[in-house]
C-alpha cells in the first residue's frame, strides 16, 4: 500500500534533503541551490588533518631513529608542515563551526590527496604500507557529501596511485634501494585499492544512507504528529474564546433588549432592535457549541465509541465514488475511546489508501473483547505485492502503484505504524478476503479506552 500522504509533508515544513555521493534521497519542493552545503563540519576537517599530521611526525620519527632506515627527511617534513600551514590558515580565516560546500570540501581532502601522495612519492610509492590511507578521503565524501565530489575525488586518487605506481622513491629500507616489488605485484596492490575504496565506500554509504533515511522519516512522524495536536488543540482555543465572548455579548444582549422596550415595535429603530437581539442569541448559540468542543475535559468531544471513531476516520473520504461499509461487533457493551490525535490521523491514513486503491469497496470492521480491540481496513484493490511482503512499514517504501499516477515517499505507512505503536498497539499487512489489502490494528484495550 503507496503511502502518498506523504508527498504532503512539505506543507507542514518537512523537507527532504538530497542525499550523499550515491544520490538517494527524492527532493521534495524547492529545487537544492546549485552550491549546496554538506553535512560535513569545517571543524571535522580540521580537526582530522591534525590528526594526519601527528600520526604522519609519528610515523617517520619511528622510521628514522627507531628503525633507523633513511628517507629524504628535509623534504618529507616540507609536506607535513604545508598540510600544517593549511590547518592554520583555515583555522585563522574561516568559523570551524559551519559546514563546508561541495566545492570547499573538494578543494581540502583535494589537498589532502595530494600531500598524502607527496609523502608516499618520498617514501616508496605505492608498496608503502602507509598508501591504504588513499581510502580516507574517498570514504569521507561518500558519506558526507555529494556524487560530484565522490566522483571527482576517486579519479584523483585513481590516478595519483597509479602514477606512484611507477614514479617514487626507494622504500626507506637496508640497506637503501635493496627492496623493490615487480611490476605486476605493484599493480595488483595499486588494483587492490582501487576495489578496496569502492567497496569500502559503498559499504559505509549504505550504513549512513540507511541510518539517515531513519532518522528522518522519525521526524516527519514527529512533525506531522505535532500538526495532528495542535489541530486537536484549536478545539481548546474555541471553547476559551467562547467564554471570553460570553460576557460582552449578554451585555449586547441585556442592551438590545432594553431598546426594543423603549421603541415601537413597528419603526425602524425597533426593527433594528429585534435584529440586534436575534443575531445576538444567535452569536450565543455558536459559541455555546464551540465551548463543548473544548479538549479541555469535554465528554462531548474527549470521548467517543468505537464506531464513532471509524465514521470521524473514515468521513472525509466518503466522496470518493467507493462504497465504505463500517461494521462494529464485539464481547459486551461497545468501548468508549479517549480522543487520540494520533490514532485518528493512522486510521485515516490507512482509509485513504484503501479507498485510493480499492475498485468498487473499502470495509472497516472492528471487533472488540475484554483485552483488546481490533479494527480491519480490508479493499477489493490489487493487493500487497508480495515481493515487499518484509519491507510494509519501513521508511521510503513504495508499496503499490495507482495506475499512471505516480507514488509517494513511502512515509505514510511508517508514520501511520509509529503512531499506532505510541499508543501501545500492533499493525500487520495482510491480504484481505475481499482479495485485496488488509491492514490489521491491534490496540490495547486499558490504554486507549476513556473507563
Amino acid at each position: 500500500m503507496e503511502a502518498h500522504n506523504a508527498t504532503k509533508l512539505t506543507d507542514d515544513g518537512i523537507v527532504i534533503p538530497s542525499q550523499s555521493a550515491f544520490g538517494a534521497y527524492p527532493i521534495v519542493g524547492e529545487h537544492e541551490p546549485v552550491e549546496s552545503l554538506g553535512s560535513l563540519r569545517r571543524k571535522t576537517l580540521v580537526t582530522l588533518r591534525w590528526t594526519a599530521i601527528f600520526g604522519q611526525i609519528t610515523a617517520l620519527i619511528i622510521v628514522s631513529l627507531i628503525l633507523g632506515f633513511e628517507y629524504p627527511l628535509l623534504a618529507c617534513g616540507f609536506a607535513i608542515f604545508a598540510s600544517a600551514a593549511v590547518n592554520i590558515g583555515v583555522t585563522l580565516t574561516l568559523p570551524l563551526d559551519r559546514r563546508v560546500s561541495d566545492f570547499e570540501a573538494y578543494m581540502q581532502l583535494g589537498f589532502d590527496l595530494w600531500q598524502l601522495a607527496g609523502l608516499l612519492w618520498l617514501t616508496g610509492g605505492i608498496v608503502n604500507p602507509f598508501s591504504i590511507l588513499f581510502l580516507a578521503p574517498i570514504v569521507t565524501a561518500a558519506t558526507t557529501l555529494s556524487r560530484w565530489v565522490f566522483f571527482a575525488l576517486g579519479a584523483m586518487a585513481l590516478v595519483l596511485s597509479f602514477t606512484l605506481v611507477f614514479q617514487h622513491y626507494p622504500l626507506p629500507w637496508s640497506p637503501r634501494g635493496s627492496f623493490d616489488l615487480p611490476l605486476v605485484l605493484k599493480l595488483g596492490i595499486w588494483m587492490s585499492l582501487c576495489v578496496g575504496a569502492v567497496f569500502t565506500s559503498l559499504y559505509a554509504w549504505w550504513a549512513t544512507h540507511e541510518s539517515r533515511r531513519m532518522a528522518f522519516a522519525l521526524a516527519a512522524a514527529e512533525s506531522m504528529l505535532a500538526h495532528e495536536q495542535k489541530l486537536s488543540a484549536l478545539g481548546g482555543l474555541a471553547a476559551a474564546a467562547a467564554h471570553e465572548l460570553g460576557t460582552p455579548l449578554a451585555t449586547i444582549q441585556v442592551v438590545a433588549k432594553e431598546m426594543s422596550r423603549e421603541v415601537e415595535t413597528d419603526t425602524a429603530l425597533g426593527e433594528d432592535a429585534a435584529l440586534i437581539l436575534s443575531q445576538a442569541q444567535r452569536c450565543r448559540d455558536i459559541l455555546e457549541q464551540l465551548s463543548r468542543r473544548g479538549d479541555a475535559g469535554d465528554v462531548i468531544h474527549d470521548v467517543l465509541s468505537l464506531e464513532d471513531l471509524l465514521e470521524e476516520a473514515a468521513e472525509p473520504f466518503i466522496d470518493r465514488e467507493k462504497d465504505i461499509v463500517i461494521r462494529c461487533e464485539g464481547d459486551g457493551a461497545e468501548p468508549y475511546l479517549k480522543r487520540r490525535p494520533e490514532l485518528l490521523y493512522a486510521l485515516k491514513n490507512y482509509i485513504d489508501n484503501a479507498v485510493d486503491f480499492a475498485k468498487m469497496r473499502v470495509e472497516l470492521s472492528a471487533h472488540w473483547d475484554h483485552d483488546k480491540i481490533t479494527i480491519f481496513i480490508d479493499d477489493d484493490g490489487a493487493g500487497f505485492p508480495p515481493a515487499l511482503k518484509g519491507q510494509l512499514g519501513q521508511p521510503y517504501t513504495s508499496t503499490r502503484r495507482r495506475g499512471k499516477t505516480a507514488g509517494g515517499l513511502g512515509l505514510g505507512l511508517f508514520i501511520s505504524e509509529r503512531f499506532i505503536n505510541r499508543t501501545g498497539g500492533d499493525v500487520a499487512y495482510l491480504v484481505s478476503p475481499l482479495g485485496g489489502a488488509r491492514v490489521k490494528t491491534e490496540l490495547p484495550r486499558d490504554k486507549i479506552s476513556a473507563g
